[in-house]
C-alpha cells in the first residue's frame, strides 16, 4: 500500500472533445437498464462534449472482479483517456481491489467520478494520493429522467473541466421517489420533487478546512471490517473533513449508529473536526415509505449521528441534508480534495 501521507494530487482535467472513460466497476446494470445509461452517454455527449467510450464489462451483468479490474486498468492506462466515469454502483467493489496494480494508476492519475459502492475505488484512489470526484454516475445524475437537474449539472462540468473553489448551495426541492427503468414513460418528463428545507447544522462555532473523506457508510463499514483501504494510523484522518451519505437500502438509525460507534472505538470519528452528512434516502422500490415515515426515517438517522458524535467526536462541526449522494439533485465532492466548512458564515466549499 502507497503511505497514506503521500499528498493527494489532482489529475489534469478533460476538456470538450475529449475522450472520457464508462465502466462498471461494481454492477454492468447498463446491460439490463440501457434506457438510462444510454440517455446518459447521450447528455456526456451533447450537453458536455465529451466522448465516452465503453469497455467489456460495462455492459455485463455477471463481470468477475479481474475482468472489472482489466477495465479499470485499461482506462487509467490509455493516454487518450481524459476522466474516467462509473455506470453506476453495485455492492461486490472490494472484491475488485486486491486486483488491482496501485503503480499504474499512480503513475496515470484520472479524474474518477462515482459513488455508493464506488466508494471503495475511491477510497483505494485516497491511499494512492490521488483526489477522486464522488457523484455524478452516468445512470442515476446524467440518465435522469426529463432533463438533468441544474444543481448537479452545474456541480458535474465545474468538477469535469475547471479547478479551484466552487461553492456549494442547497438545493430548493429534491427528489426521493424513483421511477422504473424499464418503462419508457419514466422518461418522459420530469420526475416528483418536495420542498428541500435547506442544511441543518450542528456546533457551527469554527471555520474548517482539510482534505475530504469518506463516501457510503455502509461500504466504509465493509472496509472497516476488512482492514481495507483504511490508514493503519488514525492520525492520518488528523484534521480532515469527513463526509457520509446513506443508500436506497434505508439502514435504520441504528445500524447507523453501530457503524459510527464502530469509527469511534476505532479512534476514527474524532480525527474528523467536521461531518458533511448526506440527505438520507427515505423511498425505496422495496421500502415505499409514506411521508409520515419518510420523516421519521430521516430524523431517526439525524439524531443516530448526533448520538455518535456526542459520544466520540463532541467537538465535531456537522452539516445534515447535504445534497450528496443519493439525492437528486446531488453535487460532487472531491474525495481527497480540500473542503472548507465555514460554521459562522453557514458556507461550504470544495476544491475541484
Amino acid at each position: 500500500m502507497i503511505s497514506e501521507s503521500v499528498e493527494p494530487v489532482y489529475p489534469p482535467k478533460p476538456s470538450p472533445g475529449d475522450r472520457v472513460a464508462v465502466i462498471s466497476p461494481s454492477s454492468g446494470l447498463p446491460g439490463l437498464f440501457p434506457l438510462p445509461h444510454e440517455l446518459g452517454l447521450r447528455r456526456l455527449k451533447e450537453e458536455f462534449g465529451l466522448d465516452p467510450v465503453e469497455y467489456p464489462a460495462t455492459r455485463k451483468m455477471g463481470s468477475t472482479p479481474r475482468e472489472r479490474a482489466d477495465d479499470i486498468h485499461a482506462a487509467f492506462a490509455d493516454p487518450t483517456v481524459k476522466a474516467v466515469i462509473a455506470s453506476i454502483g453495485g455492492d461486490d467493489q472490494i472484491t475488485v481491489l486486491p486486483y488491482l496494480d496501485r503503480e499504474l494508476i499512480r503513475a496515470h492519475p484520472k479524474p474518477f467520478f462515482g459513488y455508493s459502492d464506488n466508494t471503495s475505488l475511491l477510497a483505494f484512489l485516497w491511499q494512492c494520493g490521488v483526489v477522486g470526484y464522488h457523484g455524478s454516475s452516468v445512470m442515476c445524475e446524467l440518465g435522469r429522467p426529463g432533463a438533468m437537474a441544474p444543481l448537479t449539472a452545474d456541480s458535474l462540468r465545474a468538477a469535469l473541466f475547471t479547478s479551484g473553489p466552487y461553492e456549494l448551495r442547497p438545493a430548493d426541492r429534491f427528489r426521493d421517489i424513483d421511477l422504473p427503468w424499464d418503462d419508457p414513460e419514466s422518461f418522459a418528463g420530469e420526475p416528483p420533487t418536495e420542498p428541500a428545507g435547506g442544511w441543518h447544522w450542528h456546533r457551527p462555532e469554527r471555520v474548517v478546512e482539510g482534505r475530504s473523506w469518506g463516501g457510503e457508510l455502509e461500504i466504509l463499514s465493509w472496509h472497516l471490517m476488512a482492514d481495507r483501504e483504511i490508514a493503519p494510523d488514525p492520525s492520518a484522518y488528523d484534521g480532515c473533513v469527513l463526509f457520509l451519505e446513506t443508500s436506497e437500502e434505508l439502514m435504520s438509525a441504528e445500524h447507523v449508529f453501530r457503524i459510527l460507534r464502530t469509527m469511534g472505538e476505532r479512534g476514527l470519528l474524532r480525527r474528523f473536526p467536521a461531518l458533511l452528512m448526506g440527505r438520507p434516502k427515505t423511498w425505496s422500490f422495496a421500502r415505499p415509505l409514506d411521508a409520515e415515515a419518510k420523516a421519521a426515517h430521516a430524523r431517526e438517522q439525524r439524531e443516530a449521528v448526533l448520538r455518535a458524535l456526542v459520544t466520540y467526536a463532541p467537538e465535531t462541526m456537522a452539516v445534515f441534508d447535504v445534497d450528496l449522494g443519493h439525492t437528486d439533485p446531488q453535487v460532487v465532492i472531491p474525495y481527497g480534495g480540500t473542503v472548507r466548512v465555514d460554521g459562522p458564515a453557514r458556507r461550504v466549499t470544495v476544491t475541484y
